[in-house]
């Protein structure tokens, strides 16, 4: 991953926000979407949220791997959802 993928542009800043609105309410379909055509590290995050709801835990834990963050569990889905809110929305 580049340096400038590692942190969104505003366009794709735009769309992850709408990914986590679609999580937030727990359609994490939508927010697949949404979430697999970005590169950032913030999408791969989101993109290990998305499967953490959907239940593919193996498939989470690659995309925490990806994004650089340790996997904490499916139990902690809606506060990893909170942080990522508050990451990109500063």
């Amino acid at each position: 991953m580049t340096e400038e993928e590692a942190v969104p542009t505003k366009d794709a800043a735009d769309a992850l926000s709408k990914a986590l609105e679609f999580l937030e309410a727990g359609s994490w379909q939508q927010a697949h979407e949404i979430v697999q055509g970005e590169k950032s590290n913030v999408a791969a995050w989101l993109h290990g949220i998305v499967h953490t709801l959907e239940g593919d835990l193996d498939n989470a834990r690659y995309w925490y791997r990806r994004a650089g963050r340790d996997f904490p569990g499916r139990e902690a889905a809606q506060q990893e959802i909170a942080a990522a809110r508050r990451k990109v929305t500063r």
